[in-house]
């Protein structure tokens, strides 16, 4: 599947009625059981590559370049459509500009640009914005700068838990304006939100972020919610199975005895184990 089939698959997605839960993927074999699983679409969310490629924090410490390094390793491994969290853009407008370059190259589907003042500033505690113009220019510059028509664009605000409803609505109307694909709120605390957002704008809405109840997939589909995150549970389940098997091993126990193994059928199946034994048959002669 090219790049752009899968594209224009994610924007099928919003362009539908339904509203789906992505499956939080972290490289090449999470993607596959995504994959092969079902799920419609893969998210790769900024945290996640900071646990994954530096062991770190949330803090905005991983680079771009390890950013778009990690994305290649799971957009080659398969097919699914991968949204990506692409934060602040890595810098101002002109590096939003770049970032779109290198995640477009890199295979994703989509990817959200927010406008959160990230890094943290020197001194502050709390989230804060960046002004509208400044956030606007992001996205117009994010929109400039992809190469691909069908890659998505999507604006991403905190604005509601930092600065109220009010001010997350006026942002939406701006980047609705400049032509983004999608928006992306999180913080958002219950369905009346939710669907006073979607009154604002006609675009398809991402959820995420949030602990409010929404009534389940049928309530967020029926107020504009296309794509509902659910937490990034996989990553941290892996971490939790992977302590518990190497204290288990520098305990003494037997590593036939260990639970939790992945079969050898499954691994084959995940390894793609088949399409490389063929492909060593055909050219290797074994």
């Amino acid at each position: 599947m090219s790049l752009t089939t899968r594209r224009q698959a994610f924007r099928a997605l919003l362009a539908g009625d339904a509203c789906v839960h992505p499956g939080s993927v972290y490289d090449p074999l999470s993607a596959r059981i995504a994959e092969d699983i079902g799920f419609e679409l893969g998210m790769f969310a900024g945290s996640i590559a900071s646990l994954t490629v530096l062991g770190a924090p949330d803090i905005i410490v991983v680079t771009l370049t390890e950013f778009a390094e990690q994305i290649r390793r799971i957009t080659r491994a398969g097919t699914i459509p991968l949204l990506v969290d692409a934060d602040h853009g890595y810098g101002n407008a002109m590096n939003v500009m770049r970032t779109v370059n290198e995640l477009e190259t890199a295979g994703v589907a989509g990817m959200t640009i927010e406008d959160t003042l990230l890094p943290r500033a020197y001194g502050e505690s709390k989230v804060q914005l960046l002004s509208r113009d400044e956030g606007l220019g992001k996205i117009r510059a994010a929109l400039a700068a992809r190469t691909d028509p069908a890659t998505v664009i999507v604006g991403r605000t905190s604005a509601i838990s930092v600065a109220g409803l009010d001010e997350a609505i006026a942002r939406a109307k701006l980047y609705t304006e400049a032509g983004a694909d999608a928006l992306f709120f999180t913080g958002v605390p219950t369905i009346a939100h939710v669907a006073a957002l979607h009154a604002a704008s006609p675009l398809p809405l991402i959820i995420g972020g949030s602990d409010g109840e929404f009534g389940g997939k049928a309530a967020l589909a029926a107020n504009g919610v296309r794509v509902a995150l659910q937490g990034h549970q996989p990553f941290m389940a892996a971490v939790q199975a992977t302590y518990e098997t190497l204290r288990a091993l520098r305990d003494g126990t037997d590593p036939k005895a260990l639970k939790n193994q992945p079969s050898a059928s499954l691994m084959k199946q995940l390894t793609r184990d088949a399409a490389y034994g063929a492909a060593t048959r055909e050219f290797l002669g074994g």
